[in-house]
């Protein structure tokens, strides 16, 4: 019996739909998959307008999700792909549910954790930063170019 490996190209298309969805909502178009062994076990995107919460960002939102899909809250073989560079928030949740990997799509230069410390993630965290960075890019680029035409 064979299966398919997947790519971080793969995996963050699936981040970008969940961006989409979130850009379609007037959401801050960020989204976010937790893959464990080749499958996806969340899938997120930004709430905070919906929910009226600042904290409800792809990134808590997909590990929450996680969490509750494994019953535990530790995810140490488990990867995020995320389309924008979490924020320092979103950091310190990776750092505290052990997530092994984090593959991020585009930087965030004014909101993301690099801007503070590398050091928010937790140590054993391996971190790959431009995967399909274009497209992440070009969706937030597009997204506040319409907010800026809107006001």
């Amino acid at each position: 019996m064979s299966y398919t490996i997947y790519s971080d190209e793969y995996f963050m298309n699936e981040a970008l739909k969940e961006a989409r969805y979130a850009f379609e909502a007037d959401e801050v178009p960020i989204g976010a998959v937790i893959v464990m062994k080749n499958k996806i076990i969340a899938r997120a995107h930004n709430l905070t307008e919906r929910l009226n919460d600042v904290t409800a960002h792809a990134e808590m939102q997909a590990f929450t999700s996680a969490a509750n899909n494994l019953g535990a809250k530790y995810m140490q073989e488990a990867t995020l792909y995320v389309t924008v560079e979490p924020c320092v928030m979103c950091a310190g949740a990776a750092y505290w549910s052990q997530v092994q990997k984090i593959v991020i799509g585009t930087s965030d230069n004014k909101r993301g954790y690099s801007n503070l410390s590398e050091s928010v993630l937790h140590p054993k965290t391996t971190v790959i930063k431009g995967v399909l960075e274009e497209e992440c890019k070009n969706l937030m680029h597009e997204f506040f170019q319409l907010k800026r035409e809107d006001k």
